[in-house]
């Protein structure tokens, strides 16, 4: 059985180990915050308690068994054959985590990051075993949202993002390969986009907040749940890509030509929106609607691998 190292066990650590562990691998997590350690087992037992509600797994109890938590580091990484780091995203932070990755690790592993914006170059350029370092950018939560980045630097070898590539598959992930080194890779990119826009809608009063958010989950979410954008388009126009070309890019320039600028996320801005957001940030709250957002996305991912 293949073991998968998880280091870094907080939200998105944990959520690695439930994939691997999903896939039959035996999976070690770490985390260097002893309370992180401590609170991990009954946190993932009810993580994959929602996959077996959902019928996405036969078995959480058999599930979690697969997993163990680390007391240190160098057993966390014995003898593994895939690393998933999941440390802060800070780059000396990542620098100094890779730095003794490398070192502790048996060296034919993957070294993978699940950093959501900082370039693999930016923290593997000084390591020995810099050719086995790439970046496995996720989304939040993995074990529930496929989508795997893989970005390497410019010294990873070729064959460690191809064998990154066969694990996050054979481990249920889609895997998408990056093909330059970006800051905030592809998905971030996209998502920043739209979150500029969004923020200046708000900021200038077009619209509220919740409805704008009614806008992409009733509107254009229901299409990109399972069709991304450019085959929306096709279909949106009798003679598909160029004929929707041909009819609205005129729009699409001008709106180009006046894009949202960073002052939409500023202090003022922040706060027109929370003005026009109704719900205080509180724990609670934010850990019932985690809870219910990851049960949605459970049911969805269960509507979507039956209708497949």
């Amino acid at each position: 059985m293949a073991k998968a190292s998880i280091v870094g066990s907080g939200l998105i650590g944990r959520a690695w180990s439930i994939v691997f562990a999903r896939a039959g691998w035996e999976v070690s997590a770490w985390d260097p915050d002893a309370a992180t350690r401590d609170g991990f087992a009954a946190a993932a037992r009810a993580d994959a308690e929602v996959l077996a509600a959902a019928g996405l797994i036969p078995d959480a109890a058999a599930l979690t068994a697969r997993i163990t938590v680390a007391e240190t580091l160098a057993d966390c990484v014995a003898g593994t054959a895939f690393v998933q780091e999941n440390g802060p995203e800070r780059v000396e932070v990542k620098q100094a985590l890779f730095a003794e990755l490398d070192a502790l690790a048996p060296p034919e592993a993957v070294l993978a990051s699940s950093t959501s914006a900082i370039t693999a170059s930016r923290f593997t350029e000084a390591l020995p075993g810099r050719a086995r370092c790439l970046v496995g950018h996720p989304v939040n939560p993995p074990h529930l949202v496929p989508l795997v980045e893989l970005c390497g630097a410019p010294w990873t070898a070729p064959e460690v993002l191809e064998r990154a590539r066969e694990t996050y598959r054979a481990v249920g992930q889609t895997p998408v390969t990056v093909n330059a080194e970006v800051e905030g890779f592809v998905l971030n990119r996209l998502q920043g986009a739209l979150l500029a826009e969004a923020f200046r809608l708000v900021e200038d009063g077009v619209i509220s907040a919740e409805e704008l958010d009614l806008t992409l989950t009733d509107g254009l979410a229901r299409r990109w749940s399972f069709i991304g954008p450019f085959a929306t388009i096709e279909l949106n126009a009798p003679g598909g890509i160029p004929d929707y070309c041909a009819r609205y890019t005129g729009f699409y320039k001008r709106l180009a030509a006046d894009p949202a600028g960073p002052g939409v996320f500023d202090e003022a801005s922040m706060a027109r929106l929370l003005e026009s957001w109704p719900h205080a940030p509180e724990p609670g709250r934010l850990a019932e609607r985690t809870a219910w957002r990851n049960a949605r996305l459970a049911a969805l991912s269960a509507h979507l691998g039956a209708a497949d």
